[in-house]
């Protein structure tokens, strides 16, 4: 075992640990032994990601907590299969593809062929795995990419059949017409959420045009709408029956409109000027008569264009329905309908039988978004590029109104970029509306993190669920096994490649477009004919939401493995999936099985660009992931993201300066207190000749208070941790384990520097020590391990060696079963330590926080009065507020030699109760929070009464438990905050108190000849230590310390305080460089400020120091003597020049 090094690179340390595991294939053996042992099966499902593009924050995040979780469930008792999933069909690599050939209609697809064009997304679908699996093995993730399941496999695509003929068979299947989100660039429609991805403010034309009655065309409804491509398949206009519109003659056109009275300001904006008064409306309109929209329905109106005059509905088209979808917050109050282009005016229209279900739609756009030849006018002109042409026709013929725009927020294809459409397309649905309430009843069952996601985003989802449009007129995807008439009369679902051979006599080994589209079933219905299979494939979202049976080729392969472990134990992925992937297994595993596909979920929020946006490639305003983790390792990253917000569905504005302050903050203190300890055990192995053998009944057995104390922490950790990840809230845990790094290196540590380096106690009081810290260590090591799995594993390797069972590691005994701390290769083979309840001691614990209250806020005053640490102070005074018996005693006790030693003090008084008025004042204030209610409008008197009681009156209130105030009974305990101040009088006192004013602290900060020659001698001892340190000097190595100054102010100090130095330096004392021997030999020396002035100090090799007056010779003589071969007292004797010379020790020479 061999010294660690200062400066220690986290990330070159991980890689190579990265290496080992592979080379070991550590994460295969962790599988192994769990089944070799046969523990239960803990079930996780990973959401596919597209391997599109390479892994961003939101993958790295998500992965982590994923990590996270499984590797703690290996670690306690759990058989985890983890195994990698794609997401391969969809839009995202058709588009791609599509950019890359300039594809813009589906024509040029079926010109290539649909073979050569899903062989080339094939080709592309996987082009970025390498760089994933490189990724996410790198940030220490455990995954199997070997054992992987993609989309667009044969068995996952057979099991996807499956799914949709057991829907099928339940009647929850139908085809239909729905208006959907529509991408024009990509010729498809998309679900609601993905037409939520990408929204943009957008200035669209916004004008209002009217449509003469035909029982009397000088009066005409009017009509607004921001998308005027709609018009030519106007064939309905709206009102609410409630409503109040009335007649108005304009006065600038001469016509007579009607409009919803509450609207009139659509037609003159004028009104809504703040200098608008009723009196102007004469210049500009009259009322003629007013009348509700009910008596409005059914009148009939002159149409904008008769593109669709010879329709077969024709005589049901251009009349006023009613609905209560309309609204008066904008517009006229009557909304033109064309059930082709609005969810609304489809659903009115066919209430009304303007349209009947299943039949043709008023519908002149292609799949493109292009005009067909039923608008001659447009004719292939894009809709968002014909609005100005056909406002121009409107106008041409008289039926412009008004023009304006509308700045306005508008979806746009999440992957196109290019502004969505609403349309209407044939679509297979599923109907969820049929199982809304079971699927409602099955979120109940899960458990979520947090949980107002999943009682109110989650939950309000679900509640207005709607049947789910789950077919896309696309090429690349799972064909949609429905093989029908063309009449759709007869209509079979194929639920298996067998029964697709069954009923066509074809055998296939693939499932895509191109192999499947050209087999034909013969017709049972009539015979001769045969049923084709439809031209749509599945959306990726039904795919993703059938993951579960499709990775495991359910119902055909796996088929006791999957009920066993169904629903899975856990899922994770980010806010965004609460309408994707967290829905659609929902509502799967819900019309399969009435049963949720998950037990519990942990769901993140978004990682954010550092100025609160969106993190995007094009503004590269954020750092490249992989750079971050090069630059300051995984584990930082990790730590960094799961210590944050954003495991509680909040968000995260990312930046890099939080990584490196994991590194800083968190990690080098960790590493420096186990290089600390290693320097320790080396060192004590070296000087003693005796190995470390770590021994945890000498550990649990010590009587060190901060021994007690941090054994207790460390199990109070181990409990902690458990209790929090059986709850899945990874939020509380990384707190709770970094706040534990700061206990154990910046107090326990530093607290038993000196022992645990051997200048303080005797020798088993130094192993203890040691030994304590060890068992810590391991402990919190392999408790850290699921977190950050690389330091903890570099920790490991080193502890393990120091195991009696070290030696079984050889010959495989490292990777076999039983595992332990030692002999197991690594620590995630280990199992997490569980916590012993007799070493929990609360009042170790809470008095170790009292100490460091008192520390604190010591510090605090120190500083607020400018006195340095190295400066003693003569007293610090403590009144607690109603301490534990417990905890006085061990502050007055056993910690006490740790405040004093901590503040440089000479004395710590904690103030007795019957002593405290003569310190503070303890006074009282109304919790309005809790009492706001309750007193009303006797609050302020309340408040004059409470805080006007005397600090007895108040100590007797509290004892009491309650107060009586005008007439009220307050409870002193919970309805009252109580708070200590400091009270006593005179400039020597500098008090600090808790913002709770619970513990008040007092320094006595009087400084007389013996403080300030106290913290001359300090400051000396430091220059000191800072010399050895720069001179690479080890504690062992002895030298000697000499100062020179041109006033005596620091040998004063140094003769006050002979004791400090010998304690420190065991027993030498620094001396007067006129006391230097001659033959002293320099190792290092500065010149220095001390008490302000300037002293020269230096250290030496050891020499003997002797008196004055002796003879040359016997000067020379000394000056050859080891200081370490002279014993106290003892008499030297020896012959020079014939002569016998006797030197004493302590008389002669020192």
């Amino acid at each position: 075992m061999s010294s660690l090094p200062g400066n220690f690179e986290f990330a070159k340390a991980e890689e190579e640990i990265c290496a080992k595991w592979k080379e070991e294939s550590t994460f295969k053996t962790q599988n192994r032994l769990s089944e070799e042992r046969g523990d239960e099966e803990y079930t996780f499902y990973d959401g596919p990601p597209f391997a599109t593009g390479l892994p961003h924050y939101g993958h790295i995040l998500a992965g982590t907590i994923k990590d996270v979780v499984t590797r703690y469930a290996a670690m306690t008792g759990k058989t985890v299969e983890r195994r990698a999933g794609w997401d391969c069909h969809g839009l995202p690599v058709e588009y791609e593809f599509d950019q890359k050939l300039n594809i813009t209609h589906r024509d040029q697809v079926l010109e290539m062929g649909i073979d050569k064009y899903n062989e080339t997304c094939r080709s592309i679908v996987t082009r970025y795995t390498t760089q994933w699996e490189a990724t996410v093995t790198r940030l220490g993730r455990w995954i199997d990419f070997e054992n992987d399941y993609k989309t667009m496999d044969p068995t996952f695509m057979e099991s996807v059949w499956w799914v949709f003929k057991e829907l099928f068979k339940k009647g929850l299947v139908y085809q239909g017409y729905k208006v959907m989100p529509f991408s024009t660039a990509c010729g498809t429609p998309l679900s609601n959420f993905e037409a939520g991805l990408n929204y943009k403010d957008v200035n669209d034309p916004a004008i209002v045009v009217h449509f003469p009655l035909l029982e009397d065309e000088g009066v005409s409804l009017v009509a607004w709408t921001t998308t005027p491509w709609t018009l030519p398949s106007n064939i309905a206009l709206c009102v609410h029956e409630k409503f109040e519109y009335v007649k108005v003659f304009d006065k600038a056109s001469g016509n007579t409109y009607i409009v919803a009275k509450s609207r009139l300001a659509q037609l003159y904006p004028k009104m809504n000027s703040k200098k608008w008064k009723p009196k102007m409306a004469e210049d500009l309109y009259e009322i003629k008569g007013t009348l509700l929209g009910k008596d409005l329905v059914g009148k009939k109106y002159k149409p904008l264009f008769d593109f669709f005059a010879n329709d077969e509905n024709a005589g049901e088209y251009w009349r006023v329905l009613s609905d209560n979808y309309v609204t008066d917050d904008a517009g006229t109050g009557i909304v033109h309908q064309a059930p082709a282009f609005g969810e609304d005016d489809y659903r009115v229209c066919l209430a009304h039988n303007v349209i009947v279900k299943g039949g043709e739609l008023p519908c002149p756009v292609d799949t493109n978004g292009m005009f067909t030849d039923q608008v001659p006018q447009v004719k292939g002109i894009h809709v968002k590029k014909a609005d100005d042409i056909l406002i121009a026709l409107l106008k041409e013929n008289g039926r412009l109104v008004q023009k304006d725009s509308l700045f306005h927020s508008y979806p746009f294809c999440w992957r196109s970029d290019t502004p969505l459409i609403y349309k209407a397309v044939p679509s297979w649905f599923i109907k969820v509306e049929e199982i809304k309430d079971k699927i409602v009843e099955n979120n109940k069952k899960t458990y979520w993190v947090p949980n107002a996601v999943k009682e109110g985003r989650f939950h309000n989802w679900l509640v207005d669920a709607r049947d789910w449009a789950v077919s896309r007129n696309r090429f690349w995807g799972t064909p949609i096994p429905i093989w029908a008439s063309e009449d759709l009369s007869e209509v079979i679902c194929i639920g298996s490649i067998e029964e697709l051979a069954e009923l066509s006599g074809v055998t296939v080994d693939d499932l895509h477009r191109e192999t499947v589209d050209d087999i034909t079933i013969p017709s049972k219905k009539n015979p001769g004919t045969v049923l084709k299979r439809v031209d749509e494939v599945f959306d990726c979202w039904f795919e993703s939401g059938s993951m579960p049976y499709a990775q495991k080729h359910y119902p055909f392969e796996n088929k006791e493995t999957f009920e066993k472990g169904f629903p899975a134990n856990f899922i994770a992925e980010g806010l965004d999936q609460t309408r994707g992937w967290f829905y659609t297994l929902m509502v799967l595993a819900t019309a399969l099985f009435d049963k949720p596909a998950f037990q519990n979920l942990i769901v993140n929020g978004l990682v954010q660009a550092g100025d609160g946006k969106k993190m995007s490639k094009r503004l590269k305003n954020y750092p490249d992931p992989v750079v971050v983790i090069d630059k300051y390792g995984a584990d930082a990253l990790r730590m960094y993201l799961i210590n944050s917000p954003v495991v509680r569905a909040e968000s995260l504005k990312f930046k890099e300066e939080g990584v490196k302050g994991v590194v800083k903050e968190v990690f080098l203190p960790w590493y420096n207190a186990f290089r600390f300890f290693l320097q320790n055990i080396e060192r004590r192995e070296a000087t003693g000749g005796t190995k470390f053998v770590p021994n945890p009944e000498k550990a649990q057995a010590t009587t060190n208070p901060t021994d007690v104390w941090i054994i207790a922490a460390t199990q109070g950790l181990i409990k902690y941790v458990h209790e929090e990840m059986e709850a899945y809230r990874l939020y509380t845990v990384m707190p709770a384990l970094v706040k534990f790094g700061t206990q154990l290196t910046n107090w326990y540590v530093r607290l038993n520097r000196d022992r645990l380096k051997g200048v303080e106690g005797n020798d088993d009081d130094v192993e203890t020590g040691l030994q304590v810290l060890y068992d810590v260590l391991l402990n919190v090591t392999t408790l850290m391990a699921p977190f950050t799995p690389f330091i903890t594993e570099f920790f490991y390797q080193h502890l393990r060696k120091m195991q009696p069972s070290y030696a079984e590691a050889a010959n495989g005994g490292g990777a076999s079963n039983p595992v332990m701390p030692g002999k197991s290769d690594s620590v995630h083979f280990l199992m997490l330590p569980s916590y012993n309840s007799e070493l929990l001691n609360e009042d170790a614990v809470e008095a170790m926080e009292t100490l460091q209250t008192i520390v604190e806020l010591g510090r605090n005053i120190r500083e607020k009065r400018l006195i340095n640490l190295k400066t003693p102070v003569m007293n610090v005074v403590v009144v607690l507020r109603n301490p534990s018996e417990a905890i006085v005693k061990a502050i007055t006790g056993p910690l006490k030699k740790y405040i004093l030693s901590e503040l440089n003090a000479w004395e710590l008084t904690i103030v007795p109760k019957e002593d405290e008025q003569n310190w503070v004042t303890l006074s009282l204030a109304p919790d309005f929070r809790v009492l706001g209610r309750k007193l009303g409008k006797k609050m302020k008197a309340v408040k004059t009464f409470v805080t006007s009681l005397s600090h007895s009156d108040a100590v007797e209130a509290l004892e009491r438990g309650s107060l009586e105030v005008e007439g009220i009974t307050i409870d002193t305990k919970t309805e009252m905050v109580s708070k200590l101040s400091f009270s006593r009088e005179g400039d020597n006192w500098e008090p600090a108190s808790t913002p709770e004013g619970d513990v008040v602290a007092a320094i006595d900060c009087t400084q007389n000849e013996a403080i300030l020659a106290a913290g001359k001698a300090r400051e000396l001892i430091n220059h000191i230590q800072q010399l050895r340190k720069a001179a690479g000097l080890d504690m062992k190595d002895v030298v000697e310390a000499f100062f020179d100054e041109s006033v005596e102010s620091t040998e004063t100090a140094v003769s006050m305080n002979v004791s400090l130095f010998e304690n420190k330096f065991k027993g030498s004392v620094p001396m007067p460089k006129r006391c230097a021997p001659a033959w002293s030999v320099v190792i290092a020396s500065d010149s220095v400020e001390i008490g302000g002035s300037k002293v020269e100090v230096s250290i030496s090799r050891p020499a003997l120091a002797v008196k004055d007056g002796l003879s040359e010779l016997a000067n020379t003589y000394l000056s050859t003597v080891k200081p370490s071969s002279v014993e106290k007292d003892q008499v030297l004797k020896c012959t020079i020049d014939g002569d016998e010379i006797s030197l004493t020790e302590g008389k002669d020479f020192w």
